[in-house]
């Protein structure tokens, strides 16, 4: 998330790294940047269904993240570089300190963000470039072809996983409205299945995807007006950090480590 939003810098850096993930990945093109014309970015149209209308119709919705996991996939692999933990913290410190909470309650946030820094589940050897708004709205699909919008919050030492976590937070919280969060599992194990090499990847990935759940469903909760609102976000959010205690629990008495969703496990 943004501390401090300059415009003109904001701009160059999205024109710039549209211009590197268009070496990857399907962007829109970008035309050109003007400072003088409220720092607007002009980039090439692209038409199509964004991702957010196959959550709502559900047609197809397993084929499209599919496409969206070898497109991420692609990126992350492509855009190697060092990573930054300290400013994959920063960014709760940013949501916490936007969102409309009791100091008891930050302060609950607060322990479990301090478990998962000194975990060794976000220790990564390399970080990587990520979209770091990866929402459904922000994948549009243009002939079958998915194009990844919005590069305004991307990030050059990121986390892979944060990209993973947010449109499963997304996934998760889409459910959660219509009824039962439960039935997005089958999508997000999906989803992560397609983003793994194998099965070994696959279960390191659902061991540190609840930390970046929790961020996105963090990120929502910021977004809604009314304390019903914000209730069941922040609620899905404070359960995907907790997991973080099953698997202090784990390390302690299991020499096999196993997903902390078990809903992702395969059948």
């Amino acid at each position: 998330m943004i501390k401090k939003y300059d415009s003109y810098v904001l701009m160059k850096k999205e024109y710039e790294y549209l211009k590197k993930a268009r070496k990857i990945i399907n962007v829109p093109e970008p035309i050109g940047i003007n400072k003088d014309f409220s720092s607007v970015l002009v980039s090439k149209y692209v038409p199509g269904r964004p991702l957010f209308w196959y959550f709502k119709h559900r047609k197809e919705l397993k084929e499209k993240l599919e496409l969206v996991a070898y497109i991420l996939r692609k990126l992350h692999e492509n855009t190697q570089t060092y990573y930054d933990k300290e400013n994959e913290f920063s960014k709760f410190n940013y949501v916490l300190d936007h969102l409309k909470i009791s100091r008891h309650t930050r302060k609950k946030y607060e322990y479990l963000l301090e478990k998962w820094w000194h975990s060794s589940l976000l220790d990564i050897e390399n970080g990587c470039l990520i979209h770091n708004d990866s929402t459904p709205v922000n994948y549009i699909f243009h002939k079958e072809r998915p194009f990844f919008l919005d590069f305004e919050l991307a990030s050059r030492h990121g986390h892979f996983a944060c990209d993973l976590g947010i449109l499963c937070a997304e996934l998760k919280y889409y459910f959660a409205r219509k009824g039962s969060s439960q039935r997005a599992e089958p999508y997000i194990h999906h989803f992560l299945k397609h983003y793994s090499k194998d099965e070994e990847e696959f279960r390191k990935i659902t061991r540190v995807i609840p930390f970046y759940m929790a961020y996105g469903l963090m990120r929502i909760a910021i977004f809604k007006s009314s304390a019903s609102h914000r209730d069941c976000p922040l609620s899905e959010a404070k359960k995907c950090l907790e997991a973080i205690i099953k698997y202090d629990m784990f390390q302690d008495y299991s020499h096999g480590l196993p997903a902390l969703f078990p809903g992702l496990l395969p059948p």
